[in-house]
């Protein structure tokens, strides 16, 4: 059975608000709330930089940081571009238990295990591969791993690619990457060139 409209010209329902009156559909009053807000906003920020200039020290207003000359200090526990975590004798300390692949929301994470040389550690992975462009940075990996082999912390946000292929970042490529400095800033190189290829 077809739903039942109302007819033209009935009165409106008042219990129902998704019917806009004339004044609310002209959006005229929402408007000039909203370039209120802004222009106190922006008057005080101005004022507050005017008195600073002149020497008033508790002053202070609005600050831009000029990115990417100027950079804000990032939080120890930023969740940033993973790195995988190296052995004393330069191997990674991955042993392909597929944990950080199984708890993987985004499934972003592909591993291939193979027999490592030294005896006393059963698997290496041969194969390591996380794709940021499906990458979520929820961190779970990095909990999940029994090894600590896998950690975000090497203060790199900059990271594009001119393809999906150069968003896929491979074992070697996540060994080279260093950990963060105390301050937050990254160690390895950054910008991580747009260019690349796995």
């Amino acid at each position: 059975m077809p739903a039942q409209y109302a007819p033209p010209g009935a009165p409106m329902d008042p219990r129902h608000s998704n019917r806009l009156s004339l004044r609310q559909r002209f959006y005229l009053v929402e408007v000039l709330v909203g370039l209120r807000l802004t222009g106190v906003r922006f008057f005080s920020n101005m004022w507050k930089h005017t008195l600073r200039m002149f020497g008033v020290k508790g002053a202070r207003g609005a600050v831009t940081i000029q990115y990417p000359d100027e950079r804000r200090p990032y939080a120890a526990r930023l969740r940033s571009l993973h790195r995988l975590v190296r052995r004393e004798d330069g191997s990674p300390r991955c042993v392909a238990c597929m944990m950080c692949e199984t708890v993987c929301p985004a499934h972003c994470i592909y591993i291939v295990a193979s027999e490592h040389p030294n005896p006393d550690i059963e698997k290496v992975p041969e194969r390591f591969d996380i794709d940021l462009g499906k990458c979520v940075f929820c961190g779970y990996c990095v909990e999940a791993c029994p090894e600590d082999a896998i950690r975000m912390d090497t203060g790199i946000l900059e990271f594009s690619s001119f393809s999906r292929t150069g968003m896929i970042y491979n074992k070697e490529t996540l060994l080279a990457l260093e950990p963060a400095r105390p301050d937050g800033s990254p160690a390895s190189p950054v910008p991580i060139p747009a260019d690349r290829t796995i």
